[in-house]
C-alpha cells in the first residue's frame, strides 16, 4: 500500500477538532498498525471571526474562512479536507465550487451512516445555527430518510449551552440531563435516531446515556476520513518500471 492521503483539517471550534484529530490518529492504528495514521495538517483562523459571520448570516463570509484555510492547508501538502464543524456547513455550496482540494461533508456521511444502520426518522441536535439550517435536512432527506428538527424552545436553550458550556470546555452540573430530556423530547416524537449535529456533542452524550441511538458526527466524519485516505493508498498505482534505452 503506498501512503495514504494527507489530510488537511478546516478547523473552526478548539474542542470538536481536537476530538476528530483524536480520532483519526487513535483509529489510524487499527487500519495502518501500531501508532500509524495519515498526515494530518489543520488551519483554525479565531473563532470569533466564524462567530461574527454567523451572527450576521453572511455565509459568503463563512465560505471565505474556510477557502482560506483550504488554501493554507493545500500549501501545506493535504490532499482532502473534512471540517469537524456541522454549522459552517451551510455555507458548503459556496465553498466547494472554488476549493483547491477536495472535500468530505459531514452531514452526508452521518446521512450514509444511518441509512446504512436502517433509521428512518432522525432528529438533529445542534447549534440553533445548524438546526434552523438546511444542512441535515438536505442530506438526510436525499438518503431518503425524514429529518426532524428540536422545537423552537429546544433549539434556544441547547444552542445558549453549546455555546457558553460545550465550545469553551466548562460543562455545568445538569448541562448533560437538558441534552438528554431534548433527546427524549424527539424520540416521543417518533425519532428513531438523533444526529449529534455539533461536533462537541459527542463529549458529554453517547449511546451510554441517550435514550435514541445517537450519530456521531464528529467520529463518523473521522472514521471517513481515515477510510478515504487509505482506499486512495490502495487504489493508487505502483511505481512503473523504467524502461531501459535500447
Amino acid at each position: 500500500m503506498h501512503k495514504p492521503l494527507h489530510l488537511g483539517l478546516v478547523g473552526c471550534s478548539a474542542e470538536g477538532a481536537a476530538l476528530c484529530y483524536r480520532t483519526i490518529c487513535a483509529e489510524g492504528a487499527a487500519l495502518l498498525g501500531p501508532h500509524a495514521h495519515p498526515e494530518i495538517s489543520m488551519h483554525t483562523p479565531s473563532l470569533h471571526l466564524y462567530v461574527d459571520a454567523l451572527e450576521r448570516g453572511d455565509r459568503a463570509a463563512v465560505a471565505a474562512l474556510m477557502l482560506e484555510s483550504a488554501h493554507k492547508l493545500k500549501a501545506a501538502g493535504a490532499q482532502l479536507l473534512l471540517c469537524p464543524d456541522n454549522t459552517i456547513h451551510q455555507a458548503f455550496d459556496l465553498v466547494e465550487p472554488h476549493s483547491p482540494l477536495p472535500w468530505l461533508h459531514i452531514a452526508r456521511v452521518v446521512a450514509d451512516e444511518a441509512r446504512s444502520r436502517g433509521f428512518h426518522r432522525i432528529g438533529i441536535l445542534g447549534t440553533k445555527w445548524l438546526v434552523d439550517s438546511d444542512v441535515y435536512p438536505a442530506a438526510l432527506s436525499a438518503a431518503g430518510l425524514e429529518p426532524v428538527r428540536p422545537t423552537d424552545a429546544w433549539r434556544d436553550e441547547l444552542g445558549a449551552l453549546i455555546m457558553n458550556e460545550l465550545v469553551p470546555g466548562t460543562i455545568r452540573e445538569g448541562t448533560i440531563a437538558r441534552f438528554q430530556l431534548a433527546i427524549d423530547d424527539l424520540r416521543s416524537r417518533g425519532c428513531d435516531a438523533v444526529v449529534l449535529g455539533c461536533t462537541e456533542i459527542p463529549l458529554i452524550i453517547s449511546d451510554a446515556n441517550s435514550s435514541l441511538p445517537t450519530l456521531d458526527s464528529t467520529r463518523l466524519l473521522a472514521r471517513a476520513a481515515l477510510k478515504a485516505a487509505i482506499s486512495a493508498a490502495l487504489d493508487s498505482p505502483g511505481p512503473q518500471p523504467i524502461e531501459e534505452s535500447p
